[in-house]
């Protein structure tokens, strides 16, 4: 315990999934949060997000472990919301010491229409470059970004097929963050500001346990149920797995943020049960 002890992180899309899992492992090992979400369903997907009941079980989970937690609803389209978001945190909290640039969305499907290749990048892209941006002001000497990516940006661009625009925007914005990550870990390094990525492969959150997935991963069924969809996502790691838990990133994080880590940036962290090794034997 104690592995983070002392430090401030502040996450996006916080009320849930990844993001909760990732503050209240964080809180577990000493650090104070700064929780963000959006906090409200948007028509770019259609599944649900974050309530702003959410965010206050993840701040409550939180405060649990003893440590603090400022929570802020902040769409991260918005760059002038994050700073302020952020400030009143660092005002709160005293100092910044990482930034976890966790939310995004997919809006998969073949009905969907360009739009929805044009929202995934404004969140998954636009989205992670505002919190880091925002947050530079805040960090100093020693700090971390851990960029929350995907398997997808490592997969090779071809025709998304019945996954439709949005899931050619999310791979796009996945395969755009791997680039980021190691031009920012090159222009921060002097700084002593580490920057690295987590790349998980299907995470078990609402992103993936939703009809319109299941019916895109099961087309050959006209009502897939969550076991039918199971047995697709299992095809995707080495290992007989379906999926991840939002805990086996959390470790990754934990691990890239604490000093434990001092001296790796530019790295990626594929948590994808060996799938893209596989693939590309």
């Amino acid at each position: 315990m104690g592995r983070v002890e002392g430090k401030v992180v502040a996450i996006t899309g916080a009320a849930r999934g990844q993001g909760r899992s990732h503050a209240v492992r964080l809180a577990e090992e000493g650090a104070d949060i700064i929780a963000i979400d959006v906090c409200t369903d948007l028509e770019i997907t259609e599944y649900s997000l974050g309530t702003q009941e959410d965010l206050r079980t993840t701040a409550l989970m939180v405060e649990k472990t003893g440590q603090r937690v400022v929570t802020r609803q902040a769409d991260v389209r918005d760059r002038a919301a994050l700073e302020t978001a952020l400030s009143e945190g660092v005002a709160e909290l005293g100092r910044l010491d990482a930034v976890v640039p966790n939310a995004a969305l997919l809006p998969i499907g073949a009905h969907r229409s360009v739009s929805a290749f044009t929202d995934a990048v404004d969140v998954n892209v636009s989205g992670v470059f505002n919190t880091v941006h925002a947050a530079l002001p805040h960090l100093e000497g020693g700090s971390s970004i851990v960029v929350i990516g995907s398997a997808a940006g490592f997969m090779p661009g071809r025709d998304p097929g019945p996954a439709g625009p949005g899931f050619a925007g999310y791979k796009f914005s996945k395969h755009v963050l791997v680039d980021y990550v190691n031009n920012l870990a090159v222009q921060l390094a002097p700084s002593g500001t580490r920057v690295n990525g987590v790349h998980p492969t299907n995470v078990d959150t609402v992103m993936i346990h939703n009809d319109t997935m299941y019916k895109t991963f099961r087309p050959d069924l006209d009502a897939p149920t969550r076991a039918d969809a199971d047995e697709a996502f299992a095809t995707m790691p080495a290992m007989p797995i379906p999926y991840v838990e939002s805990i086996d990133v959390s470790h990754a994080v934990v691990y890239l943020i604490a000093d434990e880590s001092r001296y790796v940036t530019g790295a990626h962290v594929r948590i994808d049960g060996g799938g893209l090794v596989r693939d590309s034997l």
